[in-house]
């Protein structure tokens, strides 16, 4: 089976091409849900975060402190990637399985961090969606209320747009000028032909 990979920074509306995508029948895999799913759930994920950020990561509902996780890992690069060692297998592990279990041409992979992660190499192909800087502040503002200082500075976190597109199969420009769903169904077809 097919595997795409699908990324974009944050507020480039990835999640909407890829709703696109299941609304064409075809299964998608999200990586970032996944992951705090599975920070909350498996408990080998979840005794190797209390050993290394102490047993109030979890709240009293045995769920993850997102805001406290957020506070240890957003300034420091090796915790973030000590967290990101501990999940990302897992993730994996049940990506695989879940694909095992999928009966379409192809399956769609979703992630924040596909490149970064390195799990772009396990794709077939991978599709970057892109969008103006200014438009997708506006459109995270409008979608949870955070200020443009705050956006900012998470889209300083991730990869520019210009890495990943030298890594990336397909560019997608989601800026509301260009149609996107031509562009969708085009590449639909081109995924269902393996071709």
């Amino acid at each position: 089976m097919l595997k795409v990979g699908i990324t974009g920074g944050i507020g480039s509306g990835k999640s909407t091409i890829c709703h696109f995508f299941s609304l064409l029948g075809i299964p998608v895999f999200n990586a970032d849900q996944q992951a705090k799913r599975i920070m909350n759930e498996s408990s080998l994920v979840r005794s190797k975060m209390m050993v290394h950020f102490g047993k109030d990561i979890y709240l009293k509902n045995q769920t993850i402190d997102r805001e406290k996780l957020a506070g240890i890992i957003f300034n420091s690069p090796p915790l973030l990637q000590m967290v990101n060692a501990i999940v990302h297998p897992e993730v994996r592990n049940y990506f695989f399985d879940w694909c095992k279990r999928q009966q379409s041409p192809y399956i769609i992979h979703e992630a924040a961090i596909l490149f970064e992660s390195g799990f772009y190499e396990m794709m077939d192909y991978t599709i970057l969606i892109t969008a103006p800087e200014q438009q997708r502040i506006e459109r995270v503002m409008k979608r949870d209320q955070s200020s443009s200082q705050q956006i900012r500075e998470r889209i300083s976190k991730q990869w520019p747009d210009q890495e990943k597109m030298k890594l990336a199969d397909f560019i997608m420009k989601n800026d509301n000028r260009e149609l996107v769903l031509p562009a969708l169904i085009k590449l639909d077809q081109k995924f269902r032909t393996h071709g």
